[in-house]
């Protein structure tokens, strides 16, 4: 029988909707047939998601103090419990100081197990940024908490929706920002990430896309010179390094994508953050207008050139919804399914 990887769950900001989806995600018994998940949470607050829910006769929540101490059965949810949040003062959908705490310190804790080996891989539920500053915490996400928590100097974040992934030159910064970090040296390194990455996924021989920053790549300098002194060289360099980049230059951000959903493209260098997102949540956030909910909220985030596993959901906290028991966990679902894919790999 082979080993089942072990999952760390991190449960997201308390006051959000990840102890919701966490529920719901494994109330189903195929993820316990595939991998062994653990929540890093608050035991109360994951019981208190199973009440709304209506799940109490189904699902139990175990609280333990250390992975070892789970027992890894379905319809027994283990909770490595922090206890960090008091539930007379926890209110669903608010910011707040404690739950940024509490949010902040699940992060640092699926980190430290990790790096101990004491879990295969993390899968992060989302956290309130607002909310782990008021706590001190001035992190713009939780990629920066991992490369500084991991000690990572050169990394980046791949978003995935079925086979359309994207990796980015930049995310948190200020779009003005974002275009100044367009340089050779940094380019080069995410086309090299990115081949590490499908490679980690089982593709032999990845085809790399690689956006410009400019409209229609600059029209030969006319629109921004940056295709011309920062991008293409760093193609150039890729290509000697023996790396798959089909077109052999950078490709217009407008037509990029639509070519990479073709099948041109095993994964895309996007410049920026909303570059790479837009496209990104275009396709796997489905709203149905008529009955006024999201049909489909599914996409992966993945951490890369960290030594450790993250894999991350591709949404907010949805304040607007957390405790109804209308939230969808698509996206934690396929965030799992990636974490196992890539620890089997591992």
């Amino acid at each position: 029988m082979e080993k089942k990887p072990i999952i760390g769950i991190t449960m997201g900001d308390p006051s959000g909707n990840g102890s919701e989806i966490s529920v719901k995600a494994l109330s189903d018994p195929a993820v316990y047939e595939r991998c062994k998940p653990i929540i890093i949470g608050d035991a109360n607050c994951m019981k208190n998601a199973v009440e709304f829910l209506g799940k109490g006769n189904e699902i139990r929540i175990h609280a333990v103090e250390n992975v070892k101490d789970a027992v890894f059965q379905h319809g027994t949810i283990d909770v490595y419990d922090m206890k960090l949040v008091d539930m007379k003062k926890h209110i669903y959908g608010k910011v707040s100081k404690m739950c940024g705490e509490a949010a902040f310190q699940y992060v640092v804790k699926v980190i430290e197990l990790a790096m101990k080996n004491e879990i295969d891989a993390t899968v992060t539920n989302a956290i309130c940024k607002e909310a782990i500053n008021m706590a001190g915490h001035h992190y713009s996400g939780h990629t920066e908490i991992y490369a500084d928590y991991t000690h990572t100097g050169k990394y980046t974040m791949m978003l995935a929706h079925g086979d359309l992934r994207v990796v980015h030159v930049s995310t948190h910064v200020s779009l003005r920002q974002a275009c100044e970090r367009v340089k050779k040296e940094r380019v080069l390194e995410c086309i090299r990430i990115a081949n590490d990455a499908c490679k980690a996924i089982r593709i032999k021989e990845p085809k790399i896309g690689v956006a410009g920053l400019n409209p229609h790549c600059g029209e030969n300098g006319m629109f921004g010179t940056e295709e011309i002194e920062e991008i293409q060289p760093a193609i150039d360099a890729a290509l000697e390094e023996g790396i798959h980049i089909p077109e052999k230059k950078p490709t217009p951000p407008d037509s990029i994508f639509s070519k990479a959903i073709g099948g041109w493209y095993d994964i895309v260098v996007a410049m920026y953050h909303d570059q790479g997102h837009i496209p990104l949540k275009v396709e796997g956030f489905k709203y149905n207008k008529e009955q006024k909910k999201w049909d489909a909220v599914s996409g992966v985030n993945v951490t890369l050139g960290i030594p450790i596993i993250r894999v991350s959901v591709d949404h907010g906290t949805g304040f607007d919804l957390a405790g109804t028991g209308k939230c969808n966990e698509l996206s934690l679902v396929n965030s799992i399914d990636y974490a196992i894919r890539l620890a089997e790999n591992k």
